[in-house]
């Protein structure tokens, strides 16, 4: 059996800290409720932020859990070095709780060993047996 590389620790995220995701809400009462499994994202956008978020507390079970199975790797490979500074909407199309597809367009911005980057993406999201997955995400320029 092959040795998975061991897992960088998880940023130390509360339930009362601000939601990475950048909503007015505690991480708890927002993102946290989906990792947690204790709610379902009812819309792509609030899929998009909880995924978002889970990048950043580096939650991987939950990743892959919201990946489309089509498309799903076997593990997420987190750089220790990256740090999540933002996330922005830019755009949604269909998406909501009456939809089965749906886009949101947003840059994520991070920090790796200080340098900043960001990545643009629109990202295509599919209604599977009543929950949201990510399907897949195509780069804007």
């Amino acid at each position: 059996m092959a040795r998975r590389t061991p897992r960088p620790p998880r940023p130390p995220v509360k339930d009362g800290s601000p939601c990475p995701c950048g909503l007015p809400a505690a991480y708890g009462a927002c993102c946290g409720r989906f990792h947690s499994g204790e709610s379902v994202a009812p819309t792509a956008e609030l899929l998009m932020r909880s995924r978002y978020s889970a990048f950043a507390v580096r939650d991987e079970g939950y990743l892959l859990r919201t990946w489309h199975p089509d498309h799903r790797p076997g593990d997420v490979d987190f750089d220790p070095a990256m740090h999540w500074t933002g996330l922005e909407i830019r755009d949604t199309a269909e998406g909501s709780m009456f939809h089965t597809r749906g886009t949101v367009t947003f840059v994520a911005r991070y920090a790796v060993g200080g340098e900043p980057g960001q990545l643009h993406e629109r990202s295509h999201f599919e209604r599977r047996d009543g929950a949201w997955v990510y399907v897949n995400g195509t780069v804007v320029q």
